[in-house]
């Protein structure tokens, strides 16, 4: 009993100590992110340190992101067809399938893939860069670290996953319309004209805007913890897997939120004001 009061002391404090530091890097990210944004807006970066950035996140990463969407698609038909078919509404699985894509399975795994592609790849070369002392060398020489290295990095997340997510919603949609028509036997006519009369403009528009944030998220975060990483290789690699679960948890957050908030629009604007949960 004597010893019950210091462990509980100490768990109190190593708690506090965790939300001190939590509260801490929240901060400093915010403040990274205002300049970095800051910047973006002041100042436009130069073609050459720019279309590097939208090679590395937009040339490079066509192949994961139009295979993952296709297999979303393809997997999907898979999984749905046989409750479809038991209640004899199979030729409706189009609707179901591609309105999922367009909205949330879309958007979501692609910039979870980009997460783990170019998110933990920016991470870890500018983590690099920081324990080999070019960012450094960089603000001797006058140019603005964020200015040089964050801002072009951060424009083709921002700028090029939403034309990757377009992409992976293409190729969802002709994976699954392949399984349904071509395996299953679904007559095309109607598997797309339940698709035309069910998913809306509004349900693609909805998938890209999650898709700009889902950007913006993951350029900011990848680069801050990469301009923070710690010494040493053990500090890259920390860098990078931090960037990359920070990315991954940030997409889940902002898909919730964003959901909410355009469920609510679509019910106010679209659907002559429904019930809503805001």
């Amino acid at each position: 009993m004597a010893t019950a009061g210091p462990a509980r002391l100490g768990l109190i404090s190593a708690l506090g100590g965790l939300a001190v530091q939590a509260l801490t890097t929240l901060g400093d990210f915010t403040v990274f992110s205002w300049h970095t944004l800051s910047w973006a807006l002041r100042r436009k970066p130069a073609p050459r340190t720019l279309l590097p950035s939208f090679y590395l996140v937009g040339v490079r990463s066509v192949p994961v992101v139009a295979i993952t969407g296709m297999f979303i698609g393809m997997v999907m038909a898979v999984q749905i067809y046989n409750q479809f078919f038991q209640m004899g509404i199979a030729t409706r699985l189009g609707s179901m399938i591609n309105i999922t894509i367009v909205r949330e399975l879309g958007p979501v795994l692609a910039a979870t893939m980009l997460a783990g592609r170019v998110g933990s790849a920016m991470a870890a070369e500018l983590a690099t860069m920081k324990i080999t002392e070019q960012v450094d060398a960089l603000a001797v020489l006058g140019a603005p670290p964020l200015h040089y290295l964050v801002v072009p990095r951060l424009l083709a997340c921002v700028l090029l996953i939403p034309l990757l997510t377009v992409m992976a919603d293409f190729m969802g949609i002709m994976g699954g319309a392949l399984i349904c028509t071509r395996i299953y036997g679904i007559e095309s006519h109607f598997y797309w004209q339940h698709t035309a009369d069910f998913v809306k403009m509004f349900d693609v528009f909805s998938g890209i805007i999650k898709a700009v944030f889902f950007g913006c998220a993951i350029g900011l975060i990848s680069c801050h913890r990469g301009l923070h990483s710690q010494a040493g290789a053990e500090g890259v690699g920390r860098a990078s897997t931090e960037a990359f679960v920070a990315s991954f948890i940030a997409i889940l957050v902002l898909d919730f939120f964003l959901a909410l908030l355009l469920i609510n629009l679509y019910d106010v604007y679209f659907a002559g004001g429904g019930r809503t949960l805001l």
